[in-house]
């Protein structure tokens, strides 16, 4: 099982200095969300900062870029990074897609599908400068007279997919190079929800299973103080569970009253930063790695067999940057423990 990271910083400067650190700690991934950054701007950050982790979104959003423009950022990052790069891409909501990208969401599963499809088919044809015509209801893409003149550092970059519901899930095990979790995750959902879901849609092309390259995303705060640790993760969790959206996530795992707490609190008025006191202890043991360093490691443990990677990042809600930058330094010292 493979140690990655997802850095966190104020700066793009500190991003890059966490992703050095924890490349150098035996993270083979170091990972960049796209929410109050670009991903793929990020990204050009890190594969300059590091020389060997590969370099992977987690994730660019995929609707809110033309396939065009992403399939040019991602051969750009690829080259940048001498062949390091993973495009990870998702789909987010629906809301963030419209009302603050406006940009086209429809329905995720086939809007999904043409997107990876015409990516590769750019990274496949571009280059050589064949037309490129491909139907479609969301992404239709037409190419004629163009071709790519530069260097292309490889044919395919892989292509992960973040995917939650069992559709998405589904097309990734057709489609996708690797699956990526959602931020929250446990070893049980792997086991019940994702496999199950991906091994389904594997089969409808033939595909094995086992070649699906699997990412769990595990938020991690360790402390001597077991509970001071949780309270760290408290307000993470509280943030995600504030989204009506996991309600199915939530209800897998026995907090369907506890997740309509906290949505009802942040309905009531209070911040997305104020939800942790309303987060039991149980529901952050149930999808994060939050307690002292031997339960961290303990948790994180619990995944091999499971998937193919984990990618650790720390909580950054309800809490100051100085809090953050604690928990990242001590995940760092973890990758260290984990890769000896």
């Amino acid at each position: 099982m493979r140690i990655t990271y997802g850095p966190c910083g104020e700066t793009l400067a500190e991003v890059s200095h966490a992703a050095r650190r924890a490349e150098q700690a035996g993270a083979e991934v170091v990972w960049v969300p796209e929410l109050h950054r670009s991903a793929t701007v990020a990204a050009a950050a890190l594969a300059q900062a590091t020389s060997a982790a590969q370099i992977g979104t987690s994730i660019a959003l995929a609707f809110t870029r033309s396939p065009m423009t992403t399939a040019l950022e991602a051969l750009d990052l690829d080259e940048l990074s001498g062949g390091r790069f993973v495009l990870g891409l998702g789909s987010a909501v629906q809301r963030l897609n419209e009302d603050w990208h406006n940009a086209r969401f429809g329905k995720a599963v086939p809007h999904l599908r043409e997107t990876v499809r015409n990516i590769r088919r750019f990274w496949q044809d571009a280059g050589a400068g064949r037309p490129i015509d491909l139907p479609g209801e969301y992404e239709p893409m037409r190419i004629r007279g163009y071709q790519r003149p530069f260097f292309q550092q490889r044919p395919d970059i892989p292509v992960y997919l973040a995917a939650m519901g069992p559709a998405t899930m589904r097309l990734t095990g057709e489609i996708a190079d690797g699956w990526i979790s959602h931020e929250l995750v446990s070893p049980r959902y792997v086991t019940e929800r994702v496999r199950p879901d991906l091994a389904t849609g594997a089969a409808r092309t033939g595909r094995d299973p086992d070649r699906i390259d699997l990412v769990a995303s595990v938020l991690c705060a360790v402390d001597s103080d077991a509970a001071r640790a949780k309270r760290w993760m408290s307000g993470t969790v509280g943030f995600y569970a504030s989204v009506r959206t996991f309600a199915d996530f939530w209800m897998f795992h026995g907090f369907t009253d506890e997740h309509h707490a906290v949505v009802e609190q942040l309905r009531g008025g209070h911040t997305s930063d104020e939800l942790g006191v309303f987060v039991p202890d149980d529901m952050i043991d149930a999808v994060t790695a939050a307690g002292t360093p031997d339960d961290g490691l303990a948790r994180i443990s619990e995944y091999d067999g499971l998937v193919d990677s984990v990618k650790l990042t720390p909580p950054t809600h309800g809490i100051d940057a100085a809090t953050t930058r604690l928990c990242q330094d001590r995940i760092i010292d973890l990758i260290a423990t984990l890769t000896r």
